[in-house]
């Protein structure tokens, strides 16, 4: 979308809000190539309702906070929203003080839910009217609020005890004194949880007739963390966000901060960013399908298509020296040029790669005990799946084809061939096929770009954004002053904040980054597309079978790391 567009849509949502709340004061303004509208709390919830009632905005992306403790009214309370229609964004914000509220909006999004929980958990600020308003990442005997800035980033509070078996407050639900349930935890420890879930329910017979889930077992404290270390230090932490697809979340922090910045990448260095981005997404959907796969019982996907990860692991090895955490994306470009014949190797990868998803697709596309397993299981249309937030390609998979790369194309996408799979019921089985043509697209998408990788230099040559070459550290004074200013001073981008956003592996990955200029980012929101998914589970287990649990679970592909953040 381009800065005209924004401009007109910014001009578009003045007039429309002056008729509908005359008397309401609005501000506007245009930063950073996004809408930001700032509203009084009070009308927040009247607000939001009339964009969605008239289609302007039906997708809720975000709900954040940021503190100002030195500010009458400390909070600023963010959401962002965005339209499936038009792909129109805008970021509406309200101050709020001390001890104030903000009216809930679980009743226009249901994806409202833990967004709003998570921002109370962190921040302490209440949503008047939300039903669940209990701790969701943090522990139970948690004291305080971890993301307020006088909170210390090393105050460690462990847990003594363990919550039984509970529920979200359903105020419609009614309990039946005549029905003999059995509660049942799946997770932390079952297998198919990774250690890192809890899923609870209540079942009748082998039927699911009440559920609900915990998290809490993998704390990353990633966005804590993030105001405590220079910008480019915060790299190594993206990795350990979805770690499935490290260099995904390299490339879409960078890309936030290099359009805080306003530096736009060498043509290389954006050539070799699609290739692991597409790769990245190979391999994550390997993840998916195959642990999946072995979670119901079907060994040989698991090691047939592992052996195709691990070549890809190689081929981050020979660019950067790591494989699974690999740190190698760097503000303004990359972290080193990739090495003789790599470029060759990854087109060998992709010849055989396309072996293996034939072969994946012999094995169980058409495999009878895959699709009773989860053909029918787990089904949700288009428009619930956009009230839960989904993006990537668990909501393809109900029907809504939305694509970053093809809506809102970055990094040269549109002038790539590939295609956006759609699939048509949302269940497990089609969330795999989506998964599968995907592995497919991605890698007609590295071959074009591999066989036709512009010249030039693999990162941007501004001193006081990247380092200098060792060799001018070590050759000369200006490049020695060059590093030891840039290391002592740091990164300092501008004083102001934007919303950026990449299509991940399992959906919208987006960074809020607000700066006051200092070499540390004053707030870091991931928008981690697992966190909104997840949060459907127990709607999409309740009234099931209990073997389903696993499926379902399998097919959101969950990641830890950057649901816990």
């Amino acid at each position: 979308m381009n800065a005209q567009t924004t401009k007109d849509i910014t001009e578009a949502l003045r007039a429309d809000l002056a008729i509908k709340f005359p008397s309401v004061k609005f501000t506007f303004e245009f930063n950073y190539g996004g809408n930001v509208v700032t509203m009084p709390k009070e009308y927040v919830f009247l607000t939001l309702k009339h964009l969605k009632d008239t289609g302007r905005f039906d997708f809720l992306m975000c709900v954040t906070a940021v503190d100002y403790p030195n500010r009458a009214k400390r909070f600023d309370v963010v959401y962002e929203l965005f339209s499936t229609r038009t792909f129109e964004r805008a970021r509406f914000k309200t101050q709020v003080g001390e001890g104030e509220d903000v009216p809930t909006i679980i009743h226009l999004w249901r994806g409202a839910d833990w967004l709003e929980r998570e921002t109370w958990d962190m921040y302490g600020i209440k949503f008047a009217g939300h039903p669940n308003l209990r701790r969701l990442l943090v522990h139970h005997e948690f004291v305080g609020f971890p993301l307020r800035k006088d909170y210390p980033a090393d105050g460690q509070q462990h847990c003594k005890t363990s919550l039984p078996i509970h529920f979200d407050n359903d105020p419609a639900y009614v309990e039946d004194p005549n029905k003999d349930l059995t509660p049942l935890n799946i997770g932390p420890s079952h297998p198919a949880t990774h250690g890192t879930l809890r899923v609870m329910v209540q079942l009748d017979g082998e039927k699911i007739h009440r559920a609900g889930v915990e998290m809490g077992y993998l704390h990353r404290c990633f966005e804590k963390m993030a105001e405590t270390h220079p910008y480019n230090q915060v790299i190594p932490y993206t990795d350990r966000l979805n770690y499935c697809s490290a260099p995904m979340n390299n490339i879409g922090y960078c890309k936030a901060v290099e359009k805080l910045l306003g530096v736009e990448i060498p043509p290389k260095a954006i050539a070799i960013r699609v290739i692991l981005n597409e790769l990245s997404r190979v391999i994550d959907h390997i993840i998916c399908v195959a642990a999946n796969a072995l979670d119901l019982g079907a060994l040989t996907p698991f090691f047939h298509l592992f052996t195709y990860r691990e070549k890809v692991y190689t081929l981050f090895e020979k660019l950067c020296g790591a494989r699974l955490t690999v740190s190698l994306t760097r503000v303004g470009g990359m972290a080193n040029d990739p090495p003789e014949g790599w470029y060759k190797e990854v087109l060998q990868f992709v010849k055989e790669m396309r072996v293996g998803v034939d072969e994946l697709d012999k094995l169980l596309t058409e495999n009878k005990i895959w699709i009773k397993r989860t053909r029918d299981v787990g089904k949700m249309s288009g428009q619930e799946a956009i009230e839960w937030g989904y993006t990537g390609p668990c909501l393809r998979a109900a029907g809504v084809g939305l694509d970053l790369r093809k809506a809102e194309p970055y990094y040269g996408y549109d002038q790539l061939d590939f295609d956006v799979p759609v699939g048509t019921s949302g269940d497990v089985y089609d969330r795999y096929l989506v998964r599968v043509a995907e592995m497919r697209e991605s890698l007609k998408i590295v071959e074009q770009v591999a066989k036709n990788i512009p010249s030039g230099d693999f990162t941007i040559r501004d001193k006081n954004i990247v380092l200098p070459d060792k060799k001018e550290v070590y050759g000369n004074i200006e490049g020695l002053m060059n590093h030891f200013m840039l290391v002592i001073k740091g990164l300092r981008p501008p004083a102001g904040e934007i919303y950026d956003y990449t299509e991940a592996a399992n959906g919208e990955l987006g960074f809020y980054l607000v700066s006051d200029n200092s070499a540390k980012p004053y707030r870091l929101k991931c928008r981690a597309p697992s966190f909104s998914i997840y949060q459907s589970l127990p709607r999409q287990i309740t009234g099931g079978m209990v073997a389903d649990v696993i499926s379902i679970l399998g097919s959101q592909n969950v990641i830890a790391g950057e649901l816990e953040r």
